[in-house]
């Protein structure tokens, strides 16, 4: 995974994976009234862990089909760029769930922040659009937590239709794009 061309081939099926992924877990949330925080949290933390791992897993396969190394030394810079954003987003969703201090709107907006910062720091390590999708989430988050904290609106949006858009419908759209502009070619 040595070349810009071959993280941005492994990105369109991840992107639409995690998307399907997020779109699905903010269907069973509606549909099961998966509403209190510790439910609410439960289902997105867990969503949030069969992304990460199938994730790591489509990565896996096309390296290993390509005969290229999985865990090269670019491979590893990207790991840890986005190891602090993520680890600091589940650390503090773990908080807000298990202390129940915050509410679902306050945990997806911040969800929302570090998950923009981390693809942020990848977009160092990846093609250009990772990095624009990264600012993409941070200023959306960024908005909705100033509307929520300061205009303080009566929110009557279940907060699986935020995490809906955000992490599925968002991430459809970046595979969707990704797949239609994808080069055919081996280039860097």
């Amino acid at each position: 995974m040595e070349r810009s061309a071959v993280y941005r081939r492994a990105l369109a099926p991840i992107t639409l994976f995690v998307g399907t992924l997020g779109v699905l877990a903010a269907g069973v949330g509606l549909v099961f009234h998966f509403d209190s925080l510790h439910a609410f949290g439960g289902l997105w933390l867990a969503a949030a862990a069969v992304a990460v791992s199938g994730a790591f897993f489509i990565a896996r396969r096309q390296a290993v089909k390509q005969g290229e190394p999985f865990w090269s030394p670019p491979t590893r810079r990207l790991a840890q760029a986005l190891a602090p954003p993520l680890t600091a987003g589940l650390c503090l969703g773990l908080a807000f769930v298990l202390a129940g201090v915050a509410g679902k709107y306050a945990l997806t907006f911040s969800w929302l922040l570090f998950y923009g910062c981390a693809l942020h720091a990848a977009g160092f390590f990846m093609p250009r659009g990772v990095k624009l999708f990264g600012w993409i989430y941070i200023v959306l988050a960024c908005i909705c937590m100033f509307i929520y904290a300061f205009i303080r609106p009566e929110i009557e949006i279940n907060a699986h239709w935020f995490m809906g858009f955000f992490f599925g419908g968002l991430h459809l759209a970046y595979g969707v794009y990704l797949c239609l502009t994808e080069t055919r070619k081996n280039e860097a």
